[in-house]
């Protein structure tokens, strides 16, 4: 046997009838190549800001301040890959790197391949319960809390849950509030007088544009607010060539019409002001509980006396807050302020704060 005395040449006429036609291979009837892991470092991909989302197009503004600057369209690439919630959601705000047509020519579509590190993110879930997030906006430092004085009426618990996100976000609040020339703002603003709250008034028929663009400047703020309070307005003041839908109030439920439907970005001089839809509930069931307290500074302070451990709901024994205010230290608003706080506690179900 061959094996035996080391003589290959029968192996090799064996075999040599044999060439590279006669392997056969499975058909791919895809005709696709086959998937790799290995993914591409788009070392050529460019930077822009997401301005709009809209069905899976994303609006782009590229080398801003540049005599190139322009918008263009983008899809999001399949290698950007997905979370523990499915697919990794681009935001207005975002910072990404696109590859592909980026010329901002019409008809022409870009992709984009990263997104790049968020510095800050505002959320907000369907409701207390739901611990799902939604994203409303990325890279903002300012939140521009709109609420009406009247029409419709004000309603403090709201502006309380925009603040409990905007600290949690690490985003500075700012109140903006509408329509003082059909009522009297004070006393609703008496809800706020213990935090360090900077306030804007506006009336229905003058605008503070100055006052707005000199807090919006070098800034990017989303406006939030319920639907009617005139969100939209002001940016349609601020940025006249929007065309942000505005709404009615219904003169029977006192409710405004939800108009805008979509999240954008307009330049307002060298800041970004983030019109967002209006809504009528704000959910923080994402939020952890904990935060809380740090969005009512007032509060936190009182709060340092008190027991490890406390709740600071209205059975916690010995609380430091409640029997500060009780005893007057922050008046009248501080009775109001921790009705505040531990109506989102308790809704929360917080075990510990």
């Amino acid at each position: 046997m061959s094996w035996l005395t080391g003589d290959d040449d029968d192996d090799d006429r064996a075999y040599s009838e044999y060439d590279e036609s006669s392997v056969r291979m499975r058909p791919n009837p895809k005709a696709n190549k086959p998937r790799s892991k290995i993914r591409p470092q788009h070392s050529d991909a460019i930077e822009g800001r997401v301005f709009s989302v809209d069905r899976g197009r994303y609006g782009v503004w590229v080398a801003e301040g540049t005599p190139e600057e322009r918008q263009i369209i983008a899809a999001r690439a399949r290698e950007l890959g997905r979370n523990q919630h499915g697919k990794v959601s681009v935001v207005t705000g975002d910072w990404v790197d696109l590859v592909g047509d980026t010329s901002g020519t019409e008809g022409t579509l870009s992709r984009i391949v990263r997104i790049r590190e968020r510095t800050t993110l505002l959320r907000r879930s369907a409701d207390d319960t739901d611990a799902v997030e939604r994203i409303i906006v990325a890279n903002a430092d300012q939140m521009l809390i709109v609420v009406a004085a009247a029409d419709p009426e004000p309603r403090p618990r709201l502006v309380d849950r925009y603040l409990v996100a905007a600290y949690d976000a690490g985003i500075d609040p700012i109140l903006c509030i509408t329509k003082t020339d059909l009522q009297d703002p004070a006393p609703f603003l008496q809800n706020f007088a213990g935090l360090n709250l900077k306030v804007i008034a506006s009336r229905s028929d003058e605008v503070p544009l100055d006052e707005l663009r000199a807090a919006l400047e070098g800034h990017t703020t989303v406006a939030v607010g319920h639907s009617g309070v005139g969100k939209s307005t002001l940016v349609n003041a601020l940025v006249p060539d929007a065309n942000r839908a505005v709404g009615r109030v219904n003169s029977v439920t006192g409710r405004g019409r939800h108009t805008s439907s979509s999240t954008m970005s307009y330049r307002v001089g060298s800041g970004w002001v983030v019109d967002t839809p209006g809504v009528r509930s704000f959910g923080l069931g994402h939020i952890d509980p904990s935060k809380i307290l740090s969005s009512f500074t007032d509060l936190a302070e009182l709060a340092e006396e008190c027991p490890r451990g406390c709740t600071h709901l209205p059975d916690a024994p010995d609380c430091a807050i409640s029997e500060a205010v009780a005893a007057g230290a922050l008046g009248e608003v501080g009775r109001l302020r921790l009705d505040s706080f531990q109506r989102l506690i308790t809704t929360l179900g917080s075990a510990s704060v």
